[in-house]
């Protein structure tokens, strides 16, 4: 009896699944075909961005190569390209190093797109941060107080920070103000993560703080007597005269 039971039970269980599959093959079939046209899909779209990974690496590459032969109209154009068409990461590099190239003639229209890019909110903070500091420093001598402090105060909590402090520093020194410059400077001194060579060289800026815009050189030391004991150059004795 039990075979009976356990053979009708298979054959119940067999007829529900024909019936679920009757009712929902269609649907596990479109599943089936949207993975496999998903992964293609995915596949296809990698290997695209790919392509266009290599293409503006290699428009970037030569861009450089007319940037270092001098050739500035042509690769800033170059640079513009690519800031229109390659992906992002690359037109935020392309737009730093067109602003670059415009800043080697024309300082005033690098700082305009220097802003331009720290003004864009879609780009990455560092680039930004980047842009910030290359348009500071290019008003470094032009701008005054309030305008330099505007500008190298973003970069005051920014891996940028030293030399935000620095430039601000030797504004202050150049415009006489020796107590601003004395601030910026001891900041980096004081600060551990800056590097060694920036401290020495802030340092030597410190001298000049210290004697008010000027450098304050040791005094030579005195030149010792001549020991008295020695024989004077006419003291010493004549050299004999060679024996025929």
């Amino acid at each position: 009896m039990a075979d009976i039971f356990r053979e009708v039970d298979e054959d119940v269980r067999t007829d529900q699944l024909k019936r679920l599959w009757s009712k929902y093959s269609i649907v596990v079939a479109g599943l089936a075909v949207a993975i496999v046209v998903g992964t293609a899909i995915f596949v296809f779209i990698r290997h695209q961005q790919q392509m266009r990974d290599d293409a503006a690496g290699a428009a970037f590459a030569a861009a450089q190569v007319m940037a270092k032969e001098n050739k500035a109209q042509a690769a800033v154009a170059a640079f513009d390209e690519i800031a229109r068409t390659a992906p992002k990461g690359y037109q935020a590099l392309a737009r730093l190093r067109a602003a670059e190239e415009v800043a080697q003639t024309e300082p005033a229209a690098a700082v305009k797109q220097f802003d331009a890019i720290a003004a864009d909110a879609q780009l990455d903070s560092l680039i930004r941060d980047v842009a910030r500091l290359r348009a500071g420093m290019l008003r470094a001598d032009v701008a005054d107080k309030a305008e330099l402090e505007q500008r190298f105060g973003a970069l005051l909590d920014s891996p940028f920070r030293h030399t935000a402090r620095e430039f601000l520093g030797l504004a202050a020194l150049k415009r006489g103000d020796f107590e601003d410059a004395g601030k910026w400077f001891d900041q980096i001194v004081i600060d551990p993560a800056a590097p060694e060579n920036l401290r020495q060289q802030v340092n030597a800026f410190l001298s000049l703080v210290r004697g008010g815009g000027k450098f304050t050189p040791h005094a030579p030391e005195p030149a010792k007597p001549a020991d008295q004991t020695q024989p004077k150059p006419q003291d010493k004795p004549a050299a004999p005269a060679p024996t025929k």
